[in-house]
């Protein structure tokens, strides 16, 4: 039999979520049932994921977005009260890494996003960019900005947003950061990239590209985001033999 409890501890051993100065808590944020067969997985602990997980009879729901963020409002009212009154009427225990989750080596949001859209990965700066956060690497043959968004595109079933850089240029080097990580452009850019792949794009953001001279792709906070969650879950399947599912929840952003 399988608990949760060892569920919890091989994820904070594989992940070290006490490493990351993280905007909300790492690790087991709603106890369930200790007794774990089944694991669901997706993105974003949201009602339409918690829902698939009660019709599924999943025992634990394992997201990279959970709950409890920093300055949120902390009454249980609303959509929070729905959401945490589904969990404990089925006891479903909600485990959640958000920080550890992206910049794991092999698990991790960012790894497995440059594994999929196939660039010769150079890793993580480990510290020295975005706190490690930030991945380098070159796409497999130089290639155009259009190009690399027709590429973007195609690798991940979602048409991204693509600022160019004045001038245009070929991308040689590709620089990267899962979902709401636009504002490490500046980094990207002082590293030498040709091109930075995040998943949001702000106002500034097109200002930043353009007068920095760095090719700026807006791929989907969700859809750069669907790959870590996954890996994690099928890593803690065949360490544990339980089933495991993963949900992609569509959410266009």
């Amino acid at each position: 039999m399988t608990t949760s409890t060892e569920l919890v501890a091989a994820c904070d051993r594989l992940l070290s979520p006490a490493r990351f100065k993280d905007y909300t808590l790492n690790g087991l944020q709603v106890e369930g049932r200790e007794r774990v067969a089944r694991v669901m997985s997706g993105v974003t602990a949201c009602q339409a994921l918690l829902d698939q997980a009660v019709a599924w009879d999943a025992d634990l729901l394992l997201v990279h977005h959970g709950y409890f963020w920093k300055n949120e409002p902390v009454a249980v009212t609303g959509m929070k009260r729905r959401r945490l009154a589904t969990l404990l009427a089925h006891d479903i225990g909600l485990l959640a890494y958000h920080l550890p989750l992206d910049a794991h080596a092999e698990l991790g949001n960012n790894a497995r996003l440059g594994e999929r859209l196939g660039f010769v990965a150079e890793g993580c700066a480990d510290g020295e960019l975005g706190e490690g956060l930030i991945w380098r690497g070159r796409p497999s043959v130089p290639m155009s900005a259009a190009a690399l968004a027709e590429h973007v595109g195609e690798r991940l079933g979602r048409e991204p947003l693509l600022v160019e850089a004045p001038g245009g240029g070929e991308v040689r080097r590709v620089a990267w950061c899962t979902g709401g990580a636009q504002d490490m452009i500046a980094e990207a850019a002082a590293a030498g990239a040709d091109a930075f792949i995040s998943g949001e794009i702000s106002e500034r953001t097109t200002h930043l590209a353009r007068e920095l001279g760095i090719h700026y792709l807006a791929a989907g906070h969700h859809a750069t985001e669907r790959y870590g969650v996954q890996a994690l879950g099928e890593r803690l399947a065949a360490e544990f033999g339980i089933e495991h599912r993963f949900v992609d929840i569509d959410n266009p952003a």
